[in-house]
């Protein structure tokens, strides 16, 4: 036999190898000049074919046929040695780690994704699966549609890839835990782009009430995530209903500013925030009145939310923290609006401490106080 053999693996090795590059695994080139005789030649073809319908054990008996040949030249060694290669690449057998996982990658390629799976234990087993090779591992899970298991195996892979990959598989799971879990490890790591996406995770909340809706809304307001003239809209609406004018004008404005808001609509919304603005700007005395005369420290926490709207930052602080030395409804409500003010005050760390004290009872209220303490953490 010439260079058939040298030829069939050179092709076999090198479609095996396209697409997931595997270290230590050279492709292999005719040796033009080559020969080898028939005895040789025949075993390895057998074992090929052996090795090409997954026969790893019949191959590797081939492969020992030929290697028993008295006498061999160099040209047969290197075919042998080739010929090996290629068996360890298609069955695993006969290459040890290199074996495995020159069959793990072409598992892979193939898109024969559950032997991949089986193909790293035996790289496990050796000493030689990676962190990258257990990502290759819960992508196969993914691919296979097996969205848990990808979850499972990407986490034990870590890293940002696998972050990426169990956001993607949480979502065609519709496992909205663990996609808001990861999304805030993405937000608390910098990667400010998936505001977006937490924040519509989060609108999802159970329980929410349309002051917490609103709380979801100021955040987009603040991390530029507003989506739509919807957004404004209902942001300007909701501040509004909850007494809060200064700053549903102040969210209007934003959106006539970005040309976002351009019909009537918005500009009589628009108005009518700037109008009650002003009547509240000059009610605010009698307002403090009334907040001091009361019993209940309700009325200062609604007081400070209606600075914390017009900027009035430090006195947003003394007024919500008189109301809650006199005693309030909701501690919670209480704690966020607090938390609001201290941070549009620059006290980050107060204000964190503030939206963490928020109890979990009211896990509405609590997802929310959450999200305001990951942006009071990450925001500059």
């Amino acid at each position: 036999m010439n260079t058939t053999i040298l030829r069939t693996l050179s092709l076999a090795l090198l479609v095996g190898t396209a697409t997931l590059g595997m270290a230590g695994m050279a492709t292999v080139e005719v040796a033009q000049a080559a020969t080898v005789r028939p005895a040789v030649g025949n075993a390895l073809k057998a074992a090929i074919s052996e090795a090409s319908s997954g026969n790893g054990s019949g191959a590797m008996a081939k492969l020992h046929e030929a290697e028993s040949m008295p006498g061999l030249t160099a040209s047969e060694q290197q075919a042998i040695s080739q010929t090996k290669e290629y068996i360890a690449a298609k069955t695993g057998a006969g290459g040890g780690s290199v074996g495995c996982r020159a069959k793990f990658a072409n598992d892979y390629n193939a898109g024969r994704y559950h032997e991949a799976i089986a193909d790293a234990d035996c790289l496990r087993s050796s000493g030689g699966l990676s962190g990258n090779d257990q990502l290759i591992v819960a992508q196969a899970y993914y691919l296979s549609g097996e969205y848990a298991e990808a979850i499972r195996a990407a986490r034990a892979a870590g890293g940002p890839s696998a972050n990426e990959l169990i956001l993607s598989a949480a979502f065609k799971s519709g496992d909205s835990e663990t996609m808001r879990g990861v999304l805030e490890q993405l937000v608390s790591e910098g990667k400010t782009q998936y505001w977006t996406n937490l924040l519509t995770n989060a609108e999802n909340t159970k329980g929410l009430k349309d002051h917490e809706t609103l709380d979801i809304y100021r955040l987009r307001f603040r991390t530029g995530t507003m989506r739509s003239k919807d957004d404004y809209m209902l942001a300007g609406e909701l501040a509004l209903q909850v007494g809060s004018p200064s700053e549903a004008a102040a969210i209007m404005q934003k959106g006539i500013d970005a040309k976002v808001l351009t019909d009537d609509r918005a500009m009589r919304l628009l108005n009518l925030a700037k109008t009650t603005a002003a009547k509240d700007v000059a009610g605010l005395p009698a307002m403090q009145k009334q907040a001091d005369a009361a019993a209940s420290g309700d009325a200062d926490v609604k007081l400070g939310e209606d600075l914390t709207g017009a900027g009035r930052y430090p006195d947003a602080v003394t007024a919500i923290q008189n109301g809650i030395k006199k005693g309030v409804s909701d501690q919670g409500n209480a704690k966020v609006r607090l938390g609001q003010a201290l941070l549009g005050a620059g006290q980050k760390d107060a204000a964190i401490r503030a939206f963490d004290s928020v109890s979990k009872d009211d896990p509405a209220q609590a997802t929310v106080a959450h999200l305001w303490s990951i942006y009071a953490r990450t925001s500059h």
